[in-house]
């Protein structure tokens, strides 16, 4: 735990260009679960859930369609933390990697949401 807060603290004092992109990792996690939530449609039983190229589009409840704001919490929050570990090991560029490669996840799982909602 020491060494997480150590490696905090560093990119907080020398590299700013990390500490952005984990900001911007966290807020674009943030407005992706904000969206979600405003975005759920509770009253239907059943909403699409997934699509596939072979098999169209599959039904589903409210529990499934849960995964969407999971994985944003799992990649806004937890890749932070093994970003640091990452910067830890490895430096700086590959941090920027890590977090350029999570902020594009995020922002797949927000246009898979966006179309499965507008199909629901």
């Amino acid at each position: 735990m020491k060494e997480l807060k150590a490696d905090f603290l560093q990119i907080w004092r020398e590299e700013h260009g990390v500490l952005i992109m984990m900001v911007l990792n966290f807020l674009a996690a943030v407005a992706f679960v904000i969206f979600f939530v405003v975005s759920l449609n509770l009253d239907s039983s059943v909403m699409k859930i997934g699509y596939g190229d072979i098999g169209g589009y599959r039904d589903g409840g409210v529990v499934d369609i849960l995964a969407f704001p999971i994985l944003a919490v799992i990649f806004g929050v937890l890749h932070n933390l093994l970003a640091a570990r990452v910067f830890h090991k490895k430096g700086s560029g590959m941090t920027k990697f890590f977090l350029f490669v999570t902020t594009i996840l995020i922002l797949g799982t927000f246009l898979v949401l966006m179309r499965l909602l507008g199909e629901g």
